[in-house]
């Protein structure tokens, strides 16, 4: 069922902008009118385009995870209550606020509609539904457990937006105090220093070395700030173009990997989304092969994909899960074992869960840790800074006191 987006104007005179989901646009237009608006003007906005046989919707913005776990909650509740599928997701299209989530679903109810499974309609919709989305859609159709998929699939979703609301909330005052103090001594050097610098060489007396690196990096600054510029930018556009190259990326997440802080953070981030990914997959139907597939191409490090990637190759012999993560050794002891334990038991999604569950308490532990360092760790560097220029500036100030 297509939707319609109108501008009109109420009894009052207002401008109402909004959309309606009907069969027709001549449908749409009665009931425009029968609500006591004026129509200006109305189009209809819909999916169109296709590459592979796979839809894209035209629209520039973008689905926010946070959006799409609050739609997943209202489906599952709305399909626990009974109500049928296309009902459900014809409910949803007139209760989203996101425009380009209304449009989607108004394309996944059609497909429905016409007979498609909801997993099928999803693939439609590559970047709004990732791979993990789909597959566990598709296990909970196969099922008849769509509803409990659906509430763990927006579990899923909240904790990683949890976890990434507090990475950046960590990383928020650390950003705002490096950008201010960049800016501060760039202002101090341009601006205040070449002042000083005029009164001091107007004594005609030898400067301390100090402060002769002070008027020259002021002097190189106002001269040469371009190149500055240029090569901060084309720092950044090599490193990036060399770590986009599978040499560099393998080098550059093994540095992460090593960093004394972050090193653990990401490997704890990593094994955090294995075992939640790979739990509520199998929980949810999912074979484990395909599982641990889609589970691979979610870890954005290459050399834990890596070791699930020899892992799943492992199982596929029909040996264990554990041996190739243990010859890794990017997965804790604790953690192998922990899985080797819920292999030979046959309960692998518990203990995945309670691995998981364990992981992100020691994550948010880290990111609370790593924020309490990195704020004296940017006062001492300021400091540091601010102390060689008054130094630098103090020290023939003296000498001028004295003559």
């Amino acid at each position: 069922m297509p939707i319609y987006a109108y501008k009109g104007m109420d009894r009052s005179g207002k401008e109402i902008k909004n959309t309606i989901n009907v069969e027709s646009i001549v449908v749409a237009k009665q009931k425009i009118k029968s609500m006591g608006i004026m129509l200006i003007d109305i189009k209809e906005q819909k999916a169109q385009g296709t590459s592979g046989g796979r839809s894209f919707l035209s629209f520039t913005g973008s689905v926010s995870v946070e959006d799409l776990a609050m739609m997943t909650r209202q489906l599952a509740t709305l399909i626990k209550a009974k109500i049928q599928i296309v009902e459900a997701l014809a409910a949803l299209v007139d209760q989203v606020e996101n425009a380009n989530l209304r449009l989607v679903l108004a394309d996944l109810r059609q497909k429905v509609n016409e007979g498609a499974s909801l997993a099928k309609a999803l693939h439609d919709h590559p970047k709004v539904f990732n791979s993990v989305y789909i597959n566990m859609v598709e296990a909970g159709e196969a099922s008849g457990t769509l509803e409990i998929v659906l509430l763990r699939l927006a579990d899923f979703s909240e904790a990683q937006v949890k976890l990434r609301n507090k990475i950046k909330g960590a990383m928020t005052y650390p950003v705002i105090m490096a950008v201010f103090g960049f800016a501060m001594m760039n202002v101090i050097f341009i601006f205040v220093i070449p002042k000083m610098a005029k009164i001091f060489q107007s004594t005609k007396k030898e400067l301390p070395a100090i402060t002769k690196v002070c008027i020259w990096i002021s002097e190189f600054l106002q001269n040469y700030w371009w190149l500055v510029i240029a090569g901060i930018v084309g720092t950044i556009y090599l490193v990036s173009k060399y770590i986009s190259t599978s040499k560099g990326e393998a080098q550059w997440h093994a540095l992460q990997l090593r960093l004394p802080i972050l090193g653990m953070l990401t490997k704890m981030i990593n094994v955090s989304r294995f075992c939640s990914t790979l739990g509520t997959l199998l929980n949810s139907g999912v074979p484990i092969l395909t599982a641990m597939t889609i589970v691979k191409n979610l870890i954005p490090n290459v050399h834990m994909k890596d070791a699930i990637e020899k892992a799943r190759i492992s199982v596929s012999e029909g040996a264990t899960l554990t041996a190739p993560l243990i010859q890794s050794g990017y997965f804790p002891p604790l953690v192998t074992h922990m899985i080797r334990l819920g292999e030979k038991s046959g309960e692998l999604e518990p203990m995945l869960k309670i691995i998981s569950e364990n992981y992100e308490d020691q994550v948010q532990s880290k990111i609370g840790g790593l924020t309490s360092i990195l704020e004296p760790i940017m006062m001492i560097c300021l400091g540091v800074a601010v102390g060689f220029i008054v130094f630098a500036v103090v020290i023939p100030m003296m000498d001028i006191n004295k003559i």
